[in-house]
């Protein structure tokens, strides 16, 4: 591989990615869909072993999803944006009850209100607000470090021994 004294370094130390070293991983992709083997491609690039050619590879194809997974996940929070105006207009609408294709009075002879489209819109404003937390992964599991205390390690074997019986 290139002489990695030479390469440049971004602020946390790690190798900063220049245009020829993307070009080369680039290249390095496009002849592995050709059929070359990673030594070839390797010999071919100037790299040292076929690891370094293996590595570039990986990389492009990490990055290639994650840019085609983040344009997918764009176009999906902005249709779920469209649903979300529309559920939002059904909401603020008033709506009157109808019985038998007549509007339904009170007995102040105003129309009598229908809560029943409201509630459903509000359901699928809910359901549009769960999917976007899906998409965004804010309902992804919270990772949690729960240590025990020799007291409460005590009390469950005491529980456990109890449970088991004589």
């Amino acid at each position: 591989m290139d002489d990695p004294r030479a390469r440049p370094h971004d602020g946390k130390g790690r190798f900063a990615r220049t245009l020829t070293t993307a070009e080369k991983e680039a290249e390095a992709a496009r002849l592995r869909s050709s059929g070359w083997t990673y030594q070839r491609i390797a010999d071919h690039l100037g790299w040292n072993n076929k690891g370094d050619a293996h590595h570039a590879v990986q990389k492009v194809l990490r990055d290639t999803v994650q840019e085609a997974g983040d344009d997918l996940r764009a176009l999906e929070l902005s249709r779920l944006d469209v649903l979300y105006v529309a559920a939002t207009d059904v909401l603020e609408r008033h709506h009157v009850t109808v019985s038998h294709g007549k509007i339904v009075a009170g007995l102040d002879g105003e129309p009598l209100l229908d809560d029943a489209p409201v509630l459903q819109a509000i359901d699928r404003l809910l359901r549009i607000q769960e999917r976007r937390a899906r998409l965004l992964g804010l309902d992804a599991p919270i990772k949690k470090d729960v240590s025990l205390t020799d007291e409460r390690v005590a009390a469950i074997e005491a529980l456990a021994e109890e449970l088991a019986g004589p």
